[in-house]
């Protein structure tokens, strides 16, 4: 019944997804000449740049093209670390606090987590920086990245947006995914996909910068980070959402048109909550939700992917469940819709973004549709 209810969505979305505007994409470039002249529209996505350096050398980096971001990697204490960026005529700003993304992994990497730590920072276009990192720090990785000015590819408009589950959704190829980072050197897939039933929700924040003004190259530049970097593979969420509402598709799961699943309607695995990831989705918010809360644009697009989700694999938004991982049986308790800190030692999502849970989970099960409510009931179970 599942498979042939997947199907049937399939191909609806399909046709839905042509037919979709793409005024809710981001700017990603000009629309080529040739393209348009033959009727064609497409957009013009540039390439990551990027230059990684370990060790010692890691603290004092330069690069020959504008640093966009620097992502930051190492092993011990997650406080005491610094960053100064040396601008293009030789100036040297002030030191600032490098606030450590919240932290994830492949399940392979899960006893290792709590030691590593990953930090992204908007740079704007340095010519370098500087690093101070914590005593006792080791297997130091410092990664400058370019995602705004290198060469451009051209995609399709029509594959930049889709619908799923009810919301609208910018595809990977939308926000400029370069797909040659999820293989190795070989040409094999670093983290080929595996897909289990959807068991639970996680919802994170990227713990990056708030106002964002290019939400699709800060993603680009979690990929590389995620994909390279930390040698996952791939984006470690499988949907995103920037402070103007808009969702990202995240995590690559095949070429069936379904965002974040199979055409039987099963999850991707993908690399958010070491450890517990398969059969957990993973949502993040673009930006720090410490001490403010997500814009309204972002929280009424969460709630909605949330409900959509959750009418789809008939999860109760509401429930207290037991969560078994399906690789090796590792079991957890935890709500349906849960925050990062709600698995593992991080401060993710953001201390206003957690007290908020409670109202986010009433809402969303306010906003599902009548049949998908009529079927859920506030009780803790275990999957199947």
């Amino acid at each position: 019944m599942r498979k042939e209810l997947s199907l049937n969505r399939r191909a609806v979305l399909r046709a839905v997804g042509v037919a979709a505007g793409v005024a809710a994409v981001p700017a990603l470039g000009a629309v080529a000449p040739a393209a348009a002249a033959s009727g064609v529209r497409t957009a013009r996505v540039p390439r990551t740049r990027a230059k990684s350096v370990t060790g010692a050398a890691a603290r004092a980096v330069r690069a020959d093209f504008p640093i966009e971001y620097v992502g930051v990697t190492w092993n011990g204490p997650k406080r005491g670390a610094g960053i100064r960026l040396i601008q293009q005529d030789g100036s040297r700003g002030a030191w600032t606090v490098l606030q450590p993304v919240c932290g994830a992994g492949a399940d392979r990497d899960a006893g290792d987590s709590a030691e590593s730590v990953s930090v992204l920072v908007p740079a704007g276009g340095a010519a370098g920086y500087e690093l101070q990192l914590p005593a006792g720090a080791t297997g130091v990785r410092s990664t400058a990245m370019d995602t705004v000015n290198g060469p451009s590819k051209e995609v399709a408009a029509a594959s930049t947006v889709g619908q799923f589950a009810g919301v609208e959704y910018i595809t990977r190829a939308g926000w400029g995914a370069d797909e040659s980072l999820r293989f190795k050197a070989d040409g094999t897939e670093n983290s080929p996909q595996t897909y289990y039933p959807a068991q639970t929700l996680t919802v994170h924040h990227t713990a990056g910068a708030n106002g964002d003004p290019d939400p699709a190259a800060t993603i680009r530049a979690y990929y590389y980070l995620h994909a390279i970097v930390n040698d996952w593979g791939d984006i470690g969420y499988h949907f995103l959402i920037d402070e103007s509402g808009r969702i990202y598709e995240g995590r690559y799961s095949g070429t069936d048109g379904i965002p974040a699943h199979d055409a039987s309607g099963k999850m991707v695995t993908a690399f958010h909550t070491s450890g517990y990831n398969s059969g957990n989705l993973g949502i993040a918010l673009l930006g720090t939700f410490t001490d403010q809360s997500p814009t309204a644009a972002a929280r009424r697009s969460l709630t909605q992917l949330l409900a959509g989700l959750s009418a789809y694999h008939n999860l109760n938004p509401q429930a207290a469940v037991t969560f078994v991982n399906p690789v090796n049986g590792v079991t957890k308790d935890v709500q349906m819709i849960s925050g990062h800190r709600d698995w593992l030692a991080t401060e993710c999502p953001g201390t206003t973004l957690y007290t908020d849970l409670p109202a986010l989970r009433a809402d969303v099960a306010a906003n599902l549709p009548q049949s998908a409510a009529a079927r859920s009931v506030p009780v803790r179970r275990s999957p199947a």
